[in-house]
């Protein structure tokens, strides 16, 4: 089967199946190899919902039934359980299963400091990436590899597939616009997992202050650059079904407008639209719900598109989305939000847009800047490539 025809058959289920490639094994399942490295040691776990090792069983559970020593967890954005909004600050609390402290690595303290490390002599991330620039979860990496180089801590990565792995595509972040939802010159699909990004990380200096981290990783088996793997588990609330986490790369650059892209539905980056445009479009309402407390455009009637009725393409970033977009809103001065340039990368796609230009002529800029990213990237790679 071909690559296409395997993203087309699963952009239209849910995650509800475990491991949509049984043969797969992610990092976190392979225990044997990194049991070892945990041994007699005070383990603090960067994880969230996602480091499950079973349909039932979070990599935490298991560990704590292997007697190893676990002190603290350290959550990303979204929390430890993976409720929070997106953006929304979580603060530092206690697991009610397990008892264990839980530090937010969210907000402005987004790097494990010398007293949340203190108690701790080795570190583990295990978070399931979308393998896009601006999901935060790579960008909450980098700075836990650079709280463990500062305070002399090893970190062990359990590697897992990267559901946009198969593809690299969009432009550049020109590091003068560098923030949380991109720090480094990669482009917006950069077709690694975290732990062939954390090698790069280390490899091309970095890391802040140029440190390296005493990096482990446990890459996946069975796996390479062209499974189509299914999410067993929702990465974010925002993201609940593999279309979505296909869409995400196109859809979320509308955060950076003033449209709705489906926060507060049951369709979240999987629709798009603003009540200026015209009202024979398919409409949908932005509602207050769990994990959208406050979404762009809230009880607001918007007319704009439906993405569930068209199959994603498989191997690019769709520009069509947001051209159309702006070619139908009326009042273009203020379309685009601050937002935009740092999801982007830079101003210029902001400018191409604004100038008129067409996704062709968009694209074909990008491509001085992907070639060069993809002979960097290969260095760092843990599985064969597309």
């Amino acid at each position: 089967m071909t690559r296409f025809l395997k993203l087309l058959i699963l952009c239209c289920f849910p995650m509800a199946v475990w491991a949509q490639d049984a043969n797969v094994r992610t990092g976190a399942q392979r225990t044997d190899v990194y049991l070892p490295l945990l041994k007699g040691k005070r383990v603090g776990m960067l994880v969230n919902q996602t480091a499950m090792i079973s349909p039932s069983v979070h990599l935490v559970d298991s560990l704590l039934a292997l007697k190893v020593n676990i002190v603290k967890i350290f959550s990303p954005e979204h929390g430890f359980r993976g409720m929070a909004d997106a953006g929304e600050k979580v603060g530092n609390s206690r697991d009610a299963r397990t008892g264990l402290p839980i530090v937010s690595l969210y907000g402005k303290h987004r790097q494990a400091d010398a007293a949340d490390l203190a108690d701790v002599d080795v570190l583990v991330f295990d978070v399931q990436d979308v393998g896009t620039r601006f999901y935060t979860y790579i960008s909450t990496l980098q700075e836990l590899m650079e709280s463990a180089a500062k305070f002399g801590k090893p970190l062990i990565v359990l590697d897992r597939p990267n559901p946009n792995g198969h593809y690299i595509d969009g432009p550049i972040l020109d590091t003068a616009f560098r923030s949380f939802v991109g720090m480094q010159p990669i482009p917006t699909v950069h077709g690694m997992t975290v732990a062939e990004y954390a090698q790069m990380l280390n490899g091309e200096g970095w890391l802040a202050g140029k440190v390296r981290c005493r990096l482990t990783v446990v890459p996946c088996e069975n796996y390479d650059h062209t499974t189509m793997y299914q999410l067993p588990v929702k990465p974010s609330p925002n993201l609940p079904n593999m279309r979505s986490i296909y869409l995400y790369a196109s859809t979320c650059l509308f955060e950076g407008t003033v449209f709705s892209l489906g926060r507060g539905t049951d369709k979240p980056f999987q629709v798009y639209g603003h009540p200026l445009l015209p009202k024979n479009l398919f409409s949908f309402t932005p509602k207050s719900v769990p994990g959208a407390k406050s979404p762009v455009l809230m009880d607001s009637t918007c007319y704009g598109y439906d993405l569930t009725t068209i199959d994603p393409k498989a191997d690019e970033i769709d520009l069509s989305f947001l051209l159309n977009a702006y070619r139908l809103f009326p009042e273009k001065a203020r379309f685009f939000n601050n937002f935009f340039d740092k999801l982007a990368g830079s101003d210029i796609l902001r400018k191409q847009i604004q100038q008129g230009l067409s996704a062709e002529a968009i694209r074909k800029s990008w491509e001085p800047g992907l070639q060069r990213f993809a002979s960097i990237r290969k260095k760092y790679l843990l599985y064969t490539d597309f």
